[in-house]
């Protein structure tokens, strides 16, 4: 299901996903309201939503992926944006990551990426645009305040294959180490960013979240 309020976008994401042959768009509509009411009478297995959308232009997207997914947990939410400004994807996945990814409107021309991300939500886990990982390291790299900057510049690499969604193979084969490294390495970032494991918030999801909350403090959300 597409949730977009500019037709041509809407249409042609449709399109993109339909010429795949691996999804079936079964419902596009063009606003926060109608897309509630679909999900809700037609239970697809994902969404893929703008961030801003009718009747306000504000976070209806990012609203309505997070009722979504409390009414029914088994679909999967994609929200698409125009910026990578982190502050969005904080909002987002800031009470729990599962079935939620976060990508640029960009992807919508990377049928192959777009179509990856909604088999990742679908299967329950979270997906962070790669250009969104990356800017936020860069922004790391010049906020003195974050304690972030604790970090080896591996452990920035493990950090954020974790904010894409990898599971611990995937990472290991991503940066070609050992999944032993890969183990250390995380417990090193937890001990760095002070996540316990008597922490009742989930630690990888925590330091997840750790990695996007300082860049959202720098400045609210812009447009989507």
């Amino acid at each position: 299901m597409i949730a977009e309020d500019n037709y041509l976008v809407r249409e042609g994401t449709r399109r993109v996903l339909e010429a795949t042959g691996e999804v079936v768009v079964i419902a596009a509509v063009g606003s926060a309201t109608e897309l509630l009411d679909a999900v809700d009478r037609l239970r697809p297995d994902a969404v893929i939503t703008d961030i801003r959308m009718p009747p306000g232009h504000q976070l209806e997207g990012i609203v309505a992926a997070h009722e979504i997914r409390a009414r029914h947990p088994a679909v999967g939410v994609v929200v698409l944006s125009q910026h990578s400004a982190g502050s969005y994807a904080y909002e987002l996945l800031k009470n729990g990551t599962a079935g939620l990814g976060y990508l640029l409107k960009d992807r919508v021309a990377e049928p192959d990426e777009l179509v990856r991300a909604l088999k990742e939500v679908v299967a329950g886990r979270s997906v962070i645009d790669s250009e969104v990982v990356q800017a936020l390291v860069a922004r790391r790299g010049r906020s003195l305040e974050s304690a972030l900057r604790e970090l080896t510049p591996r452990e920035v690499e493990v950090l954020r294959e974790m904010a894409e969604g990898r599971t611990n193979p995937a990472i290991s084969a991503r940066l070609h180490l050992s999944e032993s490294a890969v183990e250390k390495h995380i417990s090193s970032i937890f001990l760095k960013l002070g996540l316990t494991e008597e922490m009742g918030l989930h630690r990888r999801v925590a330091a997840v979240l750790a990695f996007l909350r300082d860049d959202a403090a720098l400045g609210s959300p812009g447009a989507g």
